[in-house]
């Protein structure tokens, strides 16, 4: 294999991480959590949601994980490190800090914080728990999917300047 295979190979995982991890986003914000939100008995919603949630945890950490590595093999492969210090690039900011939000969130502050935080307060206010949650991946959904268009039109020859 020439080292312009593993390039296209890291594109090609790059773009599969991104659409289980995006897609995974967009079935959780638009369609898990207002499905949940529905059901009236609080403690049958989060014991629904833990075992949701916790089924969807690991593809959520191995996308991520996998849009990283690629990412990083192709601005080191290409050189374009220095795309970070360009307006035209704004889309691989949002990439970066996309995949940079929900890195912490999921490697960091989940395992560490938010979990049992989630808990305590769904069992406080648990309408309240799931409407912030649900704004919250409403806002990180809004935020990915606009790094994607421009990511794809960047990439494609795009300019939005």
């Amino acid at each position: 294999m020439q080292s312009f295979d593993y390039f296209i190979l890291a594109r090609v995982f790059h773009i599969i991480g991104i659409v289980l991890w995006i897609g995974g986003v967009a079935f959780v914000t638009l369609v898990l959590l207002p499905s949940l939100k529905k059901i009236p008995n609080k403690q049958e919603r989060m014991t629904l949601f833990e075992k949701l949630e916790g089924a969807f945890s690991f593809q959520a950490k191995f996308s991520t994980l996998i849009t990283g590595l690629s990412g990083v093999y192709m601005l080191e492969y290409m050189n374009a490190w220095s795309r970070y210090l360009e307006f035209q690039f704004w889309w691989m900011h949002l990439m970066t800090l996309v995949w940079f939000i929900f890195t912490v969130v999921l490697f960091v502050l989940e395992p560490l914080f938010s979990h049992k935080w989630f808990n305590q307060q769904a069992k406080l206010n648990c309408d309240k728990t799931f409407k912030y949650l649900h704004i919250m991946h409403i806002v990180l959904l809004s935020i990915s999917l606009i790094a994607i268009f421009g990511a794809a039109g960047g990439v494609h020859g795009l300019s939005f300047i």
